[in-house]
């Protein structure tokens, strides 16, 4: 395609040299040597003759910017004498300056002599306005050289020239799972006026480059038509145009991808000359001038069906992994693709989540630490209804494609995808194992907020720092654990100073942001009573992690301490009975136990009771004593 294409185009360029050659004749003494420049251009042009196609790229060139008969005899007359070096030389020994080009009064020449016409001709005509032709700045008019647009010839050619002042962007192959997508009516009359090639901009808007371009390209497929992408100024007319060149004459549909809107700038204004359909690529504010109509596309957002839909899609040899994928990893289809491609057989969820948890690149805020838990449930000790609810929290996400879509939650009562936990109770209760747990059997990672770092008092400042910690959470979708939460989940006071405004437009904000976030948000906090109500209204479970009883603290005694090195007088019933303590005291003192007890040998009763005293102590409280026979287990 690309030889007969090239063939094609050096054939129309033949014919015009034939009339140069002609021209040549008429106009110029025997004594000037042009008679054997009209015999080269001649013999040239007969030995370039070659059959036409059909719907080549000049063709489509002048077919989407509407080009006269004359003005596409000047772009081949601009593009001659890349054709041949004798003819650059031709063009060099005619200039005025000495130039390899044709000059505007060769044109005019060839056209038939009216001046005025052609004068009009090379400053309004189509051809001019959408930047296929340039001129040189020097001389008079008639004495100005044209070419055409940077690596236009070469595309015209049917090769990938491409101008150096344009970044291209590829666009990869849509991703699957979009069929429901496709059927929103905004998204079908997006597809509905590519196929009619109606001048129109089409403005994606959306920070997800890859997102965008995703979108751009299955609603592409859908009209039945590639795309050709470039990154460009919003105040670029002239890239613009050559953009616009390039895929008219790959017969594509461009797409401007913008450059990256400054922070605090007004909006970009972006003014669009190009005939046909433009798509627009944007992650900032974008005002379209002009009176091109204009469309926007939707990127979203999905619901769980059709995440479902796009994980079959894209692993489609493990279709029955799609709902489980869909429920925790809940990314767009054009990451989707993205993951499946670097997962190796035998694919399994955790698998998918070290995928995602690479591809996220996310650099961490300060004060987020990003982690893969591995802490089974029978490692939490709870009572049965606190456990019970935490499976619950993770059964959630197993049935939200069914409770939200496939029964229509979701529209009917406004239900969100999202799942909310709070847990409150004193330090130390597993508060903290609870949320490795949760991310644990949830088969994702867990990004832990250190609160104190987040806030700031600088006004603005959390409220960024927060916007960066929710978007580290749903690129990675990964669990988002914010341990002591009161100082941002506290309640609203009334208004005394700025300084209670802003505080109350930060609750605000994290309340509209736990709204549309979709993954699972836990919060921590020692105190239930400081919570502002309005948060505890959004919570689809509360948790309360009470003191452990006798039972849970013979088991957590059991569960830290190793039998194999437990020394034969520890008495674990003992222990728990005399010491009403959290788990994390338990923790501690049996971690001090162990090192205590490490010179000597095994573990001793005595060895978990001073380290127990320890825990009081540290804690400001009366110790409750020592069990009635430590004295004997001593001797």
């Amino acid at each position: 395609m690309s030889e007969r294409t090239s063939h094609d185009l050096t054939a129309r360029a033949a014919d015009l040299a034939v009339r140069v050659a002609d021209l040549l004749d008429q106009r110029c003494s025997v004594e000037s040597g042009a008679a054997q420049t009209a015999e080269f251009l001649r013999a040239w042009g007969k030995q370039a003759q070659a059959d036409r196609c059909e719907e080549q790229p000049f063709d489509l060139v002048a077919a989407r910017f509407g080009l006269t008969e004359q003005e596409q005899q000047v772009l081949l007359l601009a593009g001659l004498a890349e054709e041949h070096e004798g003819i650059a030389g031709t063009f060099r020994a005619l200039h005025p300056r000495g130039e390899p080009h044709p000059t505007t009064g060769l044109a005019a020449l060839l056209l038939g002599g009216d001046r005025a016409a052609v004068r009009r001709l090379l400053t309004e005509g189509a051809a001019v306005r959408a930047g296929l032709l340039r001129f040189g700045a020097e001389g008079t008019f008639f004495e100005r050289s044209i070419t055409v647009a940077d690596r236009l010839w070469e595309a015209l050619h049917g090769h990938e020239g491409w101008p150096a002042s344009i970044e291209r962007v590829p666009v990869e192959p849509a991703p699957g799972g979009l069929d429901r997508w496709l059927a929103w009516p905004q998204v079908r009359r997006v597809a509905v006026s590519l196929l009619a090639a109606d001048d129109r901009t089409v403005l994606v808007a959306t920070p997800e480059e890859e997102i965008a371009l995703s979108r751009c390209a299955a609603v592409a497929d859908a009209a039945g038509t590639p795309l050709v992408a470039g990154r460009v100024a919003a105040q670029d007319p002239h890239g613009i145009a050559l953009l616009a060149a390039h895929a008219a004459a790959r017969g594509a549909i461009p797409v401007l991808v913008l450059a990256a809107h400054a922070e605090g700038t007004p909006p970009a204004t972006l003014r669009i000359a190009a005939p046909g359909p433009v798509l627009v690529v944007s992650g900032g504010p974008v005002r379209a001038v002009g009176h091109r109509p204009l469309l926007t596309l939707p990127t979203g957002p999905l619901d769980g069906t059709d995440h479902r839909a796009t994980w079959a899609a894209a692993l489609p040899r493990h279709g029955e992994l799609a709902p489980a994928l869909a429920a925790r990893h809940a990314v767009d289809p054009a990451h989707t693709t993205q993951i499946a491609a670097d997962l190796r057989e035998p694919v399994d969820l955790a698998q998918v989540a070290s995928a995602i948890r690479a591809r996220a690149g996310a650099v961490l805020p300060a004060g987020v630490d990003l982690s893969t838990p591995d802490v089974p449930w029978h490692r939490l000790v709870l009572p049965q209804d606190q456990a019970g609810q935490l499976r619950a929290a993770v059964d959630r996400l197993e049935q939200a494609a069914t409770v939200l879509d496939d029964w229509g939650f979701r529209a009917r009562a406004n239900a969100s995808g999202g799942t909310r936990l709070l847990f409150t109770g004193p330090p130390g209760t597993g508060k903290s194992l609870a949320a490795q747990a949760v991310s644990s059997a949830a088969g994702t990672d867990l990004l832990t907020v250190d609160v104190s770092r987040v806030v700031s008092k600088w006004i603005g400042e959390t409220e960024k720092n927060l916007a960066s910690v929710f978007e580290v959470a749903q690129r990675t979708q990964a669990v988002l654990f914010m341990d002591e939460a009161d100082a941002l989940f506290g309640t609203r006071t009334e208004i005394g100073d700025a300084h209670d405004r802003y505080a109350n437009l930060e609750t605000a904000y994290l309340l509209q942001r736990l709204d549309r976030f979709d993954g699972v948000v836990l919060l921590a906090s020692n105190l239930r009573h400081n919570i502002d109500p309005a948060f505890l209204r959004r919570m689809d479970l509360v948790v309360e992690f009470p003191q452990p009883d006798e039972s849970c603290r013979h088991r957590l005694w059991d569960l830290h301490l190793p039998e194999r090195v437990r020394g034969p007088d520890v008495d674990l019933a003992v222990l728990s009975r005399l010491y009403p303590v959290a788990g994390g005291w338990i923790r501690n003192a049996v971690i001090a136990a162990g090192f205590a007890a490490a010179p000597a040998g095994p573990v001793r009763q005595h060895h978990l009771v001073a380290a127990m005293r320890r825990e009081y102590a540290k804690a400001g409280q009366p110790f409750p004593g020592e069990p009635t026979n430590l004295m004997e287990t001593r001797t």
